[in-house]
């Protein structure tokens, strides 16, 4: 049995700011990691800024989004039920995890940037040489975590996140709260996109990885098995 834990973070805002359209987790965001990590054997913590419910995006359970590895997740009764009862941040506040990964979904954009538990998590995390990832709109999350240095964690790091034109391709350029891309190239960041909006582009820069969009899902959830296993790998032959 792998005794790796991991850590994946979702939002608990269901409509934007104007109370009128449904947002949420971006499902596959969700769904392609966990299963990845599941096969694996790695100890899976599903948790929110406030726990319990976990608002799924409508259109990401679309017929042209949801894939055949969210599909079979979301006719599972056993894994709804895990995202009808979310941990709280204060519930594993002080816990250790080998990896803290950011789903997205345009929820998040409300609940992830200003939020100290997720900032206070990450930054003990990376500084302790553990993995960091997030994808699409979950990026955000990043924005605001400080090291202890007082540095914005994403300063002079390779990034990728939902950019602006995928954004105004989503129809959602009036309804998001803040310009993700513009925000993370104001933080000094070396922002990198794929030259084809919407499709899969995954950024790794050393413990951080970061990946575009809702396509990247699959990618993403392949390239952080791969680290953590070399990560893993890594500190055993140090060992002997």
């Amino acid at each position: 049995m792998n005794s790796l834990k991991i850590i994946i973070i979702v939002t608990n805002i269901s409509l934007y700011a104007d109370g009128n359209l449904k947002t949420g987790l971006w499902l596959s965001e969700l769904t392609h990691l966990y299963h990845a990590a599941y096969e694996k054997g790695y100890t899976i913590t599903i948790a929110s800024p406030e726990g319990g419910n976990v608002p799924i995006d409508p259109e990401s359970l679309q017929f042209f989004t949801l894939d055949k590895i969210s599909k079979i997740y979301w006719n599972d009764p056993a894994f709804k039920e895990l995202l009808k009862n979310s941990k709280s941040l204060a519930e594993i506040s002080g816990q250790e995890f080998d990896l803290v990964y950011l789903a997205g979904g345009h929820g998040t954009m409300y609940d992830f940037p200003d939020n100290t538990a997720i900032q206070n998590l990450i930054t003990r995390h990376y500084e302790n040489g553990k993995m960091i990832a997030a994808i699409c709109h979950g990026v955000g999350g990043l924005l605001n975590v400080r090291l202890s240095n007082g540095e914005f964690l994403i300063k002079g790091k390779t990034i990728t996140g939902f950019n602006w034109f995928e954004e105004s391709l989503a129809g959602r350029k009036k309804k998001v709260p803040f310009n993700l891309e513009a925000a993370l190239k104001e933080r000094g960041s070396h922002y990198t996109k794929s030259f084809i909006p919407m499709t899969s582009k995954v950024v790794a820069d050393g413990n951080l990885i970061t990946g575009q969009n809702p396509f990247s899902s699959k990618e993403m959830a392949r390239v952080v098995i791969r680290e953590l296993e070399k990560q893993t790998d890594d500190s055993k032959s140090k060992k002997l």
